[in-house]
């Protein structure tokens, strides 16, 4: 039997194990990454051709769509403490509609903006509702197995998105009209497929749930230094289409390379997550992770030829993360207690956002520097890893 096919074999047995509702949250992520990263790849592309923005106003545009997305996960983590997963997930579904139709029909910074912020508003809503719900419906011996699963079909999706964009990447208003159209048949699956629970806190104030979170130090910290792989992890948007474009001219490879970083998720997420739990145990392996994610940028400083650089830079941010992400959500219920999860979720990926939004900015001003800004982006998640550690070592 060959290693692809036992590890399919092997997926595929993991996620029959799981209820049927985290089956279909895990199962469903396929469709919302393609829809995702058909346009998402190509969008700083977009605003440097198609509508010659300077690069720190891509960079601001960028951190703007990730902060409304990251940094309002709050918002959507308190709604779905409050109202349920259900409408919360079908209301984000809506709003990302919206925003790709803008997208589609601006040819101005006001209006391609505003589709950016809506389309990243979106996620804020439904992305901390599926996590949520995701870690309440496998419970916490199957936690990081669900989130794992997630991560495979949600990459498996970011194959698929980025090479259906590269087909029509002459017209980028097309592939926001196929992603809206795609959403929409979202929104109705869950509709019919998706049951409804009420909100677990719903006759609660619904600032009850943010002074809870705040008051959780320790979770507060380790949502500060999570915030450093979400900040690498928009490095894919921003500086691997600059390193590019340095390299090479033009943007040609960057599907490729998004369908290399998916596919090494979708084939390598199940065994690296069985294998750090074994052999490095959950803590050790998040921080392995995000020392990976340093050395992603830190190779990019040294002068290799052609697109070694990029093709270096998302293989070992990819395996940063397939080695990270798991364990570091299976972590946030057992910080939060086994309370308010939507919150805690959101309050993660808000701190994130946050940090994105400056992240983005400042190294959209530094990617002309050449070597230094490689070196510069290298810190942030190498403090991550060592905050982690003492973290974890308590």
């Amino acid at each position: 039997m060959s290693a692809s096919v036992s590890t399919r074999r092997q997926a595929l047995t993991r996620f029959s194990v799981l209820p049927p509702v985290a089956r279909m949250l895990v199962g469903t992520q396929l469709l919302f990454n393609i829809g995702f990263f058909l346009v998402l790849p190509y969008l700083a592309g977009h605003l440097t051709g198609d509508l010659a923005l300077a690069g720190w106003v891509v960079g601001l545009v960028l951190g703007l769509r990730t902060f409304s997305q990251q940094g309002l996960f709050l918002v959507g983590g308190t709604l779905t403490d409050r109202f349920g997963a259900k409408p919360v997930i079908l209301a984000g579904c809506v709003v990302r509609v919206g925003g790709f139709v803008l997208l589609a029909v601006s040819g101005t910074l006001p209006g391609v903006l505003a589709g950016a912020v809506l389309t990243g508003f979106a996620g804020a809503l439904f992305s901390p509702a599926v996590e949520a719900s995701l870690a309440r419906e496998a419970g916490p011996e199957l936690r990081a197995t669900a989130f794992a699963l997630l991560a495979i079909c949600g990459e498996a999706g970011a194959v698929v998105g980025p090479l259906l964009g590269a087909l029509v990447l002459t017209d980028f208003a097309l592939a926001c009209w196929i992603a809206a159209g795609l959403f929409v048949l979202i929104a109705a699956g869950h509709v019919v497929l998706l049951p409804h629970r009420a909100g677990e806190h719903r006759n609660e104030p619904v600032l009850a749930g943010w002074r809870e979170v705040l008051r959780n130090r320790v979770f507060v910290v380790f949502a500060v230094a999570y915030s450093g792989y979400l900040v690498s992890y928009n490095q894919l948007y921003l500086a691997l289409p600059s390193e590019l474009r340095g390299a090479t001219g033009d943007e040609a490879a960057l599907g490729w390379l998004f369908a290399l970083a998916s596919v090494m998720v979708v084939v390598g997420q199940m065994p690296t997550t069985v294998f750090a739990r074994r052999v490095l145990g959950p803590g050790r392996a998040v921080v392995a992770g995000f020392a990976l994610m340093a050395a992603a940028f830190g190779v990019v400083a040294v002068p290799l030829p052609g697109l070694v650089p990029a093709i270096l830079m998302v293989v070992l941010l990819t395996a940063g993360q397939m080695l990270a992400v798991p364990f570091a959500q299976e972590r946030v219920p057992v910080l939060a207690g086994e309370r308010r999860l939507g919150a805690h979720f959101g309050f993660l990926s808000s701190v994130g956002g946050v940090a994105v939004l400056i992240g983005s900015t400042a190294s959209g001003a530094l990617l002309g520097l050449g070597p230094v800004a490689w070196l510069v982006l290298a810190l942030v998640p190498l403090g991550s890893a060592v905050a982690l550690a003492v973290l974890f070592a308590r």
